[in-house]
């Protein structure tokens, strides 16, 4: 395929997801950025096109089918079919002990997280098995990994984001299409200061990171980039994590 790849990013609005579409236009990538809010998808759009970069956002809420089914359709009628797709909408939840979680708490964080992920992969799957090709970057996290006190439902939301990932790469490979996922640690954003919450827990945290800092939205975003593109060409139903050492 000598034409630039399409691009899909979900959460693109901020973070991590922000500074991947930078990336991805940086590599030449055609790009459709999604999130809820309208006026900052619409901004985020036209810096992406001040770098010379074919770009577009579509305003979508993953926790609805029919906004994620408008999406991938939307993004398939621009630019014409569906490279790759970057699922990095989610949101970190309340923190607190277990005994004090809710129902609803549990729905705000596994609604965006796992039924976001998993919306998303059904419309992008859906294409791209047609396609022959495609490929899908799920965005997890070192607590896809180990549990972290405080912070159980995040934790078992991102648990089961590298679930569904290893079960629809299983599902799509006959189909020449790969699914992995990116598993951050600490990244300078304002997820990590919501959830150390003050700058001596911050501090704290990431004075447990081998390499005593904290990642940048950048780094994750590079590591997606080379997920997603053909130089992983033989990766697929993997996680890759990237979180300074973290997880040695």
């Amino acid at each position: 395929m000598n034409e630039a790849p399409v691009v899909l990013i979900t959460g693109a609005l901020s973070g991590i997801g922000r500074a991947t579409a930078f990336a991805f236009a940086r590599d030449r990538a055609r790009v459709v950025v999604a999130g809820r809010r309208a006026e900052v998808g619409e901004k985020l759009a036209e810096e992406l096109r001040a770098t010379g970069a074919e770009a577009d956002f579509i305003q979508a809420d993953v926790r609805h089918e029919e906004q994620v089914e408008a999406l991938v359709r939307g993004a398939v009628a621009r630019f014409g079919r569906l490279d790759i797709a970057v699922n990095a909408a989610g949101v970190e939840g309340e923190t607190g002990p277990l005994t004090e979680q809710t129902p609803e708490r549990y729905a705000a964080v596994f609604d965006a997280n796992v039924l976001g992920t998993m919306l998303a992969m059904k419309h992008e799957l859906r294409v791209m098995t047609a396609q022959q090709h495609g490929s899908i970057v799920n965005l997890s996290s070192t607590m896809g990994l180990r549990g972290a006190a405080g912070m159980s439902i995040y934790a078992a939301s991102k648990h089961a984001v590298e679930g569904l990932t290893k079960s629809a790469a299983l599902e799509a490979a006959a189909a020449g299409v790969r699914v992995n996922a990116v598993a951050p640690g600490p990244i300078d954003t304002e997820m990590l200061t919501r959830l150390t919450g003050s700058s001596e827990r911050k501090a704290g945290m990431l004075a447990s990171v081998p390499l005593k800092r904290a990642g940048t939205p950048e780094e994750i975003a590079e590591a997606i980039v080379f997920v997603g593109s053909r130089r992983a060409s033989y990766m697929t139903g993997e996680v890759l994590r990237v979180n300074g050492g973290r997880t040695a």
